[in-house]
């Protein structure tokens, strides 16, 4: 077998044994990584995993991010409210975040005295980039003594304005646990939109959206039903209120997963971020997944060669203030607070 070299002296040529090792992993995710492909991918994969070891680091990968990153040099994987609370218990002292730029941020924000890496600071978001901290002050300014519950797709700076965070899978739970009749909810306003219909509390809501979710529609929804009959539809509420209204289920990704578990439909969509679906179908091989492919620019943005590259050189290192940090972290840790008090 002809050896593939893709850095000399830093990552391992693919050779025979290196496939051998790896064979029990690709038997799992063949169906999702291409066998070309996994032979591409593998000799970044194995240098990873050495360098986690030697630099004592842990990754944490969002469920957006591609399979040969998500299934095979993770440590930690779940939705944005799981990666917090799992870089809050984080042990290592370097934390390397699979995901956009605001995640990071978070697990800076919640782990102060680690080091936190990023394979490229350029993923960013559009919903963290739809609002500033300025325009939260205009807000406050505006609806004195309204609290603000913002979602963690902000930056710290965002965070540090506000009362309380949430994700789109306690949203709900936290606007209805503050026990006041309005509060300001940034920035996504679908997001906002699917809180007000399922709660009392009056939600003054903010312009931000995100590209991948908006992109869907109710019709094509209904595309879905009409080429592959029987499909059940789980939507993120993030997408707009016509998609949310046509599927079967509406929830976060975390959530999207357990509903799978309990129903196991024949044939699923999960409106949402395409790689969703490449991830969640290794645990369910015997569900029949058809895939939107709204792909996230910025989620494409993180790589095998750039993690590696981050782990290498311990570069592309995220940082906070301390100030905003402080306040920031607050806001975080009442959510997170929020999370344990419902599992007691």
């Amino acid at each position: 077998m002809a050896t593939l070299s893709l850095l000399p002296g830093v990552v391992p040529e693919l050779t025979p044994a290196l496939l051998d090792r790896y064979a029990p992993l690709y038997a799992r995710v063949r169906e999702v990584i291409p066998e070309l492909e996994w032979q591409a991918h593998l000799p970044w994969i194995d240098a990873i995993n050495s360098l986690k070891k030697q630099r004592n680091a842990v990754i944490l990968a969002h469920n957006y991010q591609p399979p040969e990153i998500f299934h095979t040099v993770a440590d930690m994987t779940g939705d944005s409210l799981a990666l917090a609370q799992q870089a809050a218990r984080a042990e290592a002292k370097v934390i390397l975040q699979c995901g956009v730029h605001f995640m990071a941020e978070t697990s800076k924000i919640l782990c102060p005295e680690k080091t936190v890496l990023m394979p490229d600071l350029a993923a960013g978001c559009s919903l963290a980039e739809s609002i500033t901290a300025q325009d939260v002050r205009l807000l406050k300014a505006k609806y004195p003594g309204v609290p603000v519950v913002t979602y963690v797709n902000t930056s710290a700076d965002v965070k540090a304005e506000s009362d309380v965070c949430c994700t789109s899978a306690n949203a709900v739970h936290i606007v209805e646990s503050l026990g006041v009749d309005k509060v300001i909810f940034l920035p996504d306003k679908y997001l906002g939109q699917y809180v007000a219909s399922k709660t009392e509390v009056k939600v003054i809501l903010w312009e931000g959206a995100c590209e991948v979710h908006e992109r869907f529609t109710g019709e094509e929804l209904r595309s879905y039903r009409r080429a592959h009959g029987n499909v059940r539809i789980l939507a993120h509420p993030e997408c707009p209120p016509d998609v949310l209204q046509e599927a079967d289920f509406v929830g976060s990704t975390a959530a999207m997963i357990s509903h799978l578990s309990e129903r196991r439909p024949r044939r699923v969509v999960m409106i949402t971020e395409c790689s969703m679906s490449d991830n969640v179908s290794v645990e369910f091989p015997d569900i029949e997944f058809t895939r939107p492919c709204n792909l996230c620019p910025h989620m494409r943005r993180i790589t095998l060669p750039r993690i590696h590259d981050a782990l290498l050189h311990m570069r592309h290192e995220v940082h906070v203030d301390p100030a905003i940090a402080q306040r920031a972290r607050q806001a975080v840790e009442r959510m997170l607070a929020f999370g344990r008090k419902e599992a007691a």
